[in-house]
Formats: structure tokens, C-alpha cells, sequence
């Protein structure tokens, strides 16, 4: 190994972003050392043919083959179409599109989505998806003041204001100087 190939063992021992790295990069310098594989398993507490597969790929691809390769999975469902649809959908409000209610949950949307594209995806999915793409679902507060009478509502806030500008009695009022008091 030269001096600049073990300068980014190194480097990569102490400063790798990735964090299978420095573990593999640690048994490659003990290998320069001199340890045997064997040896560096058991300082490193993994199976000798991991030491050998690292030590292989490092030789092969350098500091880039120790890191883990790109699993191949199955690509998701929620493709571009219909994220653009999920994106419109959440800008629109869901009576304006025929609906009798005016907030989406989740499993409206995702039903929603699933007639518009034809994928209807599972709840946790489809939570993970929104959490994914930086979508926040908050509680709705909701306000009742248009049910209220509003007379009654401005004598009861009249009224509080004026018990809280009324002096009490200093006896029924509890000593500040303890935290237990006696019930008048």
C-alpha cells in the first residue's frame, strides 16, 4: 500500500460519513500491518470471510468498494403521476371537488388518490409517503364561536372582566408564604 492509499484508510478510519466504513477501513490498515485475516476478525469481532471479502473489495474498488453497494429493491408504486396528483389534491380543498367534508384524512386521500390513479396504497405506506415528502397533518381546531350567541358571550365576558378587577376578602385567600392552606 503507498503513502496516499493509507493516508484515505485513514482518513476513512476516522472521518466517514458512511458507517459501515471505518470498520473496514480499520481491518485494511491492520492488514497492512501485518495481522493476519484471522487475527483482524477476532480484533474486530466478525468472521474471517468478511476480513477476506473487505480486503477483496477494497483491492478491486478501493476506498468506494468498502462501501456498501446499492440494494435493488421493488420500485415504489407512488410514481411521479401521483405525486403531482397528491400534491393538487392536498392544494384543493375537498368540497370543491364534490366531497361533503372539508379536510382530508389520511384514508380519504389515499382512497381519493386510488380512484384518480389506480393505487391504492396501505396506510402505512401511504403515511410514510406524506412523511417522506415533508407533508405534516395537523389536528383541525375547531372553532364554535359562530354557534354561540354573541350577547350572551360579550355579558359573560363583561362579567369576568369585572370579577377579575374586584377586591376579595385577604382572609378567604390562601398565604402565599406556604404551599398548604386550610379550606375556608
Amino acid at each position: 500500500m503507498n503513502e496516499d492509499e493509507l493516508g484515505q484508510i485513514e482518513q476513512a478510519m476516522n472521518h466517514s460519513p458512511l458507517p459501515e466504513v471505518p470498520q473496514r477501513a480499520t481491518a485494511i490498515r491492520l492488514l497492512h500491518l501485518g495481522h493476519s485475516p484471522e487475527a483482524v476478525a477476532a480484533m474486530l469481532a466478525v468472521a474471517p470471510s468478511s476480513v477476506w471479502n473487505w480486503h477483496r473489495r477494497w483491492r478491486k474498488g478501493g476506498l468506494d468498494g468498502l462501501a456498501n453497494a446499492a440494494k435493488s429493491g421493488r420500485p415504489t408504486k407512488a410514481d411521479a403521476n401521483y405525486l403531482h396528483i397528491l400534491e393538487q389534491a392536498l392544494d384543493t380543498e375537498p368540497s370543491t371537488l364534490g366531497f361533503a367534508f372539508a379536510l382530508w384524512t389520511i384514508n380519504r386521500l389515499r382512497h381519493y388518490l386510488a380512484e384518480q390513479t389506480g393505487i391504492l396504497l396501505s396506510y402505512t405506506r401511504f403515511r410514510a409517503l406524506l412523511s417522506k415528502h415533508d407533508y405534516v397533518y395537523r389536528q383541525p381546531k375547531h372553532d364554535l364561536s359562530a354557534l354561540q350567541d354573541q350577547d350572551a358571550r360579550a355579558a359573560a365576558a363583561e362579567l369576568l372582566d369585572w370579577l377579575k378587577k374586584t377586591p376579595s376578602n385577604p382572609a378567604t385567600q390562601p398565604s402565599s408564604s406556604s404551599l398548604w392552606t386550610k379550606q375556608p
